[in-house]
């Protein structure tokens, strides 16, 4: 007998309500417990990054939130793997982390990714998350090996997943949906 599968839902934006379920304080809303998502309490060298999202039209995104997956300092992931989340400032459409630098860690067969943060974007208009990568410019040599950035077929598209380093542990990351300077996004 064939097996049957159930059909795949359909795909629909975040919505205008998607903080009030996510992250109830940015929402305005009171919360019960300790909401320090956009915060990261681990052992390693303390960094900032901030960042903006922008439309085709080179407006802000608002509305945008952002989780972040990364490595612990020595590279590890797992049940290490650090994770947090932002939404963006509605005025300005600014968002930060403040987090850890990540160390290099394991790709498949033994190669090593520089050190670098995963970031997926959710907002108005996108019906699945972006997923992108934001790497440490000081980075270069880790970076010339790295089997992601590698991937990218045309080379010059690679510079839109560095960060700009404002001074020593802070970072500058602008994430642009389209347009000439469009952000490399991946199909991981």
């Amino acid at each position: 007998m064939p097996v049957e599968y159930l059909k795949e839902t359909p795909s629909q934006t975040a919505g205008p309500y998607v903080h009030i379920g996510t992250l109830p304080a940015h929402a305005g809303l009171p919360v019960r417990q300790n909401e320090t998502l956009n915060v990261v309490e681990a052992p390693g060298e303390k960094i900032v990054v901030e960042g903006i999202v922008l439309d085709g039209s080179g407006a802000p995104v608002k509305d945008a939130m952002l989780e972040l997956y990364q490595a612990t300092a020595k590279g590890e992931v797992g049940d290490a793997t650090i994770w947090a989340r932002a939404a963006a400032v509605f005025e300005t459409g600014e968002w930060r982390f403040d987090t850890i630098r990540p160390g290099a860690l394991e790709w498949r067969g033994g190669r090593m990714q520089a050190p670098h943060l995963t970031l997926l974007i959710f907002a108005r208009g996108i019906n699945i998350h972006l997923h992108t990568r934001m790497y440490f410019p000081e980075d270069e040599a880790a970076q010339a090996g790295d089997p992601a950035l590698n991937r990218i077929e045309q080379i010059h598209r690679r510079r839109t997943l560095i960060a700009e380093k404002i001074k020593d542990g802070h970072y500058r990351f602008v994430i642009r949906l389209q347009g000439d300077q469009e952000t490399v996004f991946f199909d991981m």
